[in-house]
């Protein structure tokens, strides 16, 4: 496995990142609605030259909410809007389990970054990785990525409860995909 990345690699979380989140989960394409900019963003990502990966929990799969078949369908949905806009994910990694099931790719563990460092033949050392809730940054800094917390999803909490968690108190803060977008293209 490569110890520096030649690639240009941006890990993002789905949910309250990319697209609105929902308490009652997003159980099919018409529920899925991008956050103002987030598409931009990423496009903007692509045409700077980063791959952009996807690591989401989906425990509506372990719930019977919804099947591989229908997330499959909101994650073409995604992939159609955002090609649109010129962007694009190059892979979206996502664990189907529930909360019990004691696996190892549900944020917080950080099996579904090792899938992508795996995957992608890369250290995440040093790799931004977005997410807007504290699953999120912890599983990134356990698996060596560079967490960012936005403030759209669940983040304006997950800010707040940072404040109570010694070592996270340094995590960049932003108010969206955008505007972290935005900081790391400067």
């Amino acid at each position: 496995m490569n110890t520096h990345n030649s690639l240009k690699v941006v890990i993002l979380d789905r949910d309250g990142v990319i697209n609105r989140d929902s308490d009652d989960f997003i159980k099919s394409a018409d529920e899925w609605h991008p956050i103002p900019g987030s598409l931009e963003a990423i496009a903007r990502l692509s045409h700077a030259g980063y791959r952009v990966v996807v690591a989401t929990n989906q425990s509506g799969i372990a719930r019977g909410l919804f099947t591989i078949e229908t997330l499959n369908g909101i994650h073409q949905k995604l992939h159609d809007q955002l090609a649109r806009v010129g962007g694009q994910i190059d892979f979206i990694g996502f664990c189907p389990h529930g909360p019990d099931d004691g696996c190892e790719c549900r944020k917080p563990k950080p099996g579904l970054f090792h899938q992508i460092g795996s995957r992608l033949n890369i250290s995440l050392r040093g790799v931004p990785a977005i997410g807007d809730s504290l699953r999120d940054l912890l599983a990134a800094h356990e698996a060596g990525a560079t967490p960012i917390l936005v403030r759209s999803g669940k983040g304006r909490n997950t800010e707040q409860a940072l404040e109570k968690k010694s070592g996270f108190d340094t995590i960049p803060v932003f108010d969206d995909l955008s505007g972290a977008v935005d900081a790391l293209l400067t």
